[in-house]
C-alpha cells in the first residue's frame, strides 16, 4: 500500500470557474484582514500555536506568513487588503523582540532564534521586504551568519533556510555580503553531506536521515542550487539517484518514505502522502532533476489520492493545496495541459475546504503554511500556471 485512502476524500464535481476562484482568493483576504487586531494580530488554531504562546509570529504558521502571503497576492493583483503591511510587519517583529516565539518544552536545534520558518530570520525578511530599512537588513545578516553552523541540517531551522533569505536579499539589493553568506553557508552545508549524499539531522533529541522537503535532502539540495554553476549538475544527478533508490514503485505508482532506506510505515503513524513527507513534496521539490517516469508516477498517485480531508485540511504544508503543487509540476515539466487542469481541481476543493471551515468555526485559519492565505496562494498559481512553491521559490 503506497497511501492510507481513509485520510483523504473525494474531489470535488465543481468545474474550475476563473471568476469564482477569483472571488473565493478576495473573500480569504477579506476575512484575514476583519481578522487582524493591531496589538495581537490574528488568533491561532491550535495545531499552529502547539508548544507557543499565542500570538504566533512566525513566517510558517504566524503573524509573519500571513503578512507575506498578503502582500504577494496583491503584488500578483489578485486582492487588495485593507492593512497597513508594512506596519503590520514592524508591529510582528516588535513583538518577537519582546518575547520571542520560540516552541517550548521540545528540544530545539541551536541557535533556533535565526531559523528562517520558525525563528526571527523570517520575520526580519517581510519586515525588510515591506520596510526595507538598514536595522532590518544588519539584523538578519547577523541571524545568517549566526545560523552557518546550526545543527539542523534541513530547511526549518538550519542553513538551509537561511541560505534561500541570504539568496533573496542578493537578489533584491545587489549587495555582495548576502552572496558570501550564502556561499559561506553552503560550503559548511556540503561538508556535512554524507558519501551517499544524504544529510544526518539533529532534530528536537533524535539523530535521523530524511528526504523530504523540509527537514531533509531535497530541501538541502534546493537551497544549493539556487546560485547556478557547474557543480550543480552533480548534484541534481547524485540527488536523483538517491531518489530512485528510495522510490516505493507499485503499478506505475510512487511514493517516497520520510527517512532515507526506510519504509513507507514509519514505526509510528501513518504512511504520508503530502508535501512535507512523501510524492507531493519528493516531486515539487525536485522536478527539475527527478526521473520524469519517477516524477509521473509520484504525481498520479498524488492524483489518485484525491484531496486530504478535514484532519489535514487545505494547506500548503500537509493538505490539499500542498499535494496541488505537484500536479502543477507535471505540467510544468511536461506541458501535458492534463496536469494544469488536475492541479485546478484541487484548488477548486482546497478553497471549498476553507470556505466550509470557516462556516463551521466562525473564523478563517491564519497561517501560511497551514491555513487559508496558503489556498489563496495555490489558487493564485493555479490561475497563473506557475509552479513555483511559494517561500521555497520565489517571494513575488
Amino acid at each position: 500500500m503506497l497511501y492510507e485512502p481513509d485520510v483523504f476524500e473525494p474531489l470535488t464535481d465543481e468545474g474550475w470557474d476563473e471568476a469564482r476562484v477569483r472571488t473565493a482568493v478576495a473573500e480569504i483576504v477579506a476575512d484575514t484582514d476583519h481578522a487582524h487586531d493591531p496589538q495581537s494580530l490574528w488568533p491561532a488554531h491550535e495545531w499552529d500555536a502547539w508548544k507557543l504562546t499565542p500570538p504566533v509570529l512566525d513566517l510558517y504558521c504566524g503573524a509573519a506568513g500571513v503578512v507575506w502571503a498578503l502582500d504577494a497576492l496583491r503584488r500578483r493583483g489578485y486582492a487588495e487588503t485593507t492593512l497597513d503591511l508594512p506596519a503590520v510587519a514592524v508591529r510582528t517583529l516588535e513583538l518577537w523582540r519582546a518575547e520571542p516565539g520560540l516552541m517550548t518544552g521540545i528540544e530545539l536545534p541551536s541557535p533556533p532564534e535565526s531559523s528562517l520558518l520558525a525563528g526571527e530570520s523570517g520575520i526580519l525578511l517581510v519586515a525588510w521586504r515591506l520596510a526595507p530599512s538598514i536595522e532590518h537588513a544588519d539584523a538578519l545578516l547577523e541571524r545568517v551568519r549566526d545560523n552557518v553552523a546550526n545543527e539542523a541540517n534541513e530547511l526549518m531551522w538550519g542553513s538551509p533556510g537561511t541560505m534561500l533569505a541570504a539568496q533573496a536579499m542578493h537578489e533584491w539589493t545587489g549587495d555582495e555580503r548576502w552572496a558570501q553568506m550564502w556561499a559561506e553557508s553552503a560550503e559548511v552545508l556540503l561538508a556535512r553531506r554524507d558519501e551517499g549524499g544524504l544529510w544526518t539531522q539533529q532534530l528536537h533529541g533524535s539523530m535521523y536521515r530524511d528526504i523530504g522537503p523540509v527537514h531533509g535532502m531535497v530541501g538541502n539540495i534546493h537551497a544549493l542550487l539556487q546560485r547556478r554553476g557547474e557543480a550543480n549538475e552533480t548534484l541534481e544527478r547524485e540527488t536523483a539517484a538517491v531518489l530512485a533508490k528510495e522510490a516505493v514503485v507499485e503499478d506505475g505508482l510512487a511514493n517516497w518514505p520520510p527517512l532515507a532506506e526506510g519504509g513507507l510505515q514509519p514505526p509510528s503513524g501513518a504512511i504520508r502522502l503530502q508535501w512535507c513527507h512523501g510524492a507531493p513534496g519528493i516531486v515539487t521539490a525536485a522536478a527539475d532533476y527527478l526521473d520524469e517516469e519517477l516524477l509521473l508516477a509520484g504525481s498520479e498517485l498524488t492524483w489518485c489520492a484525491g484531496a486530504h480531508g478535514p484532519d489535514k485540511g487545505a494547506g500548503l504544508c500537509h493538505g490539499t493545496a500542498g499535494n496541488g503543487f505537484a500536479l502543477l509540476k507535471a505540467f510544468a515539466r511536461t506541458g501535458d495541459e492534463r496536469w494544469l487542469d488536475r492541479a485546478r481541481r484541487f484548488a477548486v476543493h482546497a478553497l471549498g475546504q476553507v470556505e466550509r471551515s470557516r462556516a463551521e468555526q466562525g473564523h478563517g485559519r491564519y497561517s501560511l503554511f497551514t491555513g487559508d492565505v496558503g489556498a489563496a496562494l495555490f489558487a493564485a498559481a493555479c490561475l497563473d500556471a506557475d509552479a513555483r512553491y511559494p517561500v521555497l521559490e520565489g517571494w513575488n
